[in-house]
């Protein structure tokens, strides 16, 4: 069974897949004891923020007419089930190394 953080009732698994569902629970665990202290936390957390700037980079992209309306389909169809991913990993208590997002994630977290 997971180890729980300190006495919040919600487990590190929780709070990882927690980390995914929006930006604002990855904010939450980065700036909030004991879950800004979890290394596992703080990787899921980053890793969902740089998802999120990946997803707010595309559709930036998605302005441009024809190329980026293609771009932007594809990229948010992929960003999409990369995220599907992510959630169900973290949940599950593993890890979902993006390609490009997850190193920086991992830096960022200490790990």
């Amino acid at each position: 069974m997971p180890e729980e953080i300190a006495q919040t009732g919600l487990s590190e698994n929780a709070a990882c897949g927690l980390s995914y569902i929006t930006i604002i629970p990855a904010i939450i665990f980065l700036v909030v004891a004991p879950y800004n202290t979890n290394p596992n936390v703080k990787f899921h957390a980053w890793q969902s923020i740089f998802l999120g700037i990946a997803a707010f980079a595309l559709g930036i992209i998605g302005i441009i007419p024809i190329l980026g309306w293609i771009i932007l389909l594809f990229g948010m169809l992929a960003l999409f089930i990369v995220w599907i991913i992510c959630v169900i990993k973290a949940f599950g208590g593993s890890r979902f190394v993006i390609p490009v997002l997850g190193p920086l994630a991992a830096k960022q977290a200490g790990v």
